[in-house]
């Protein structure tokens, strides 16, 4: 029973491991990646549909993305769902693609960009610390379990906390060093 209970847990925040590392992606860094527009919606014919399943979006040069609709009708659309994604970004559409110039960061840029990443690697750890709580309180609830297993589970539980917690550390002195490098 306790074994389901930590499987379950570690399930969980190597889950919340998985959605940290999107949400990372999605943070500029100076340089040009599709990731940073995974978020966008396009009214798509009555529907909102992401842009990059719309779309082919490419980087061929470190500071340009090339997005090209699949069908042409949307570019107006995406440009403007661009725009309104407040990304910071100027798209620069013709009659078949779109191109957005990625500007070099500036330090101060760069330095509230870091903030932000460990602001937001806080709530990541508290959502990790909130399953360990969840997980240890469902074993306290067991009938007829020892205090010595439960301390074992709780032993077992913090040791996979650290190993979460030591990786949302790990990608965030990566994405530190990404947005840092000129």
């Amino acid at each position: 029973m306790t074994d389901l209970i930590l499987k379950n847990a570690e399930l969980q925040m190597r889950e919340t491991i998985d959605a940290y590392v999107i949400h990372l992606r999605q943070i500029r860094t100076g340089k040009a990646s599709g990731a940073i527009l995974d978020k966008v919606m396009v009214n798509y014919y009555g529907s909102l549909m992401p842009l990059n399943q719309i779309s082919q979006i490419t980087t061929p040069e470190p500071n340009l993305i090339i997005i090209k609709p699949y069908d042409r009708n949307v570019i107006t659309e995406a440009v403007g769902a661009i725009h309104k994604a407040d990304l910071g970004l100027n798209p620069v559409s013709d009659a078949t693609l779109i191109r957005i110039p990625i500007a070099p960061l500036t330090e101060d840029v760069r330095k509230n960009l870091v903030k932000k990443v460990h602001k937001e690697l806080e709530g990541y750890k508290i959502r990790i610390r909130n399953i360990r709580r969840d997980a240890i309180d469902e074993i306290k609830k067991i009938e007829n379990i020892s205090k010595d297993l439960i301390s074992d589970n709780e032993d077992q539980i913090q040791q996979i906390t650290d190993k979460f917690i030591k990786q949302l550390d790990d990608l965030t002195k990566e994405k530190e060093k990404e947005l840092m490098t000129i």
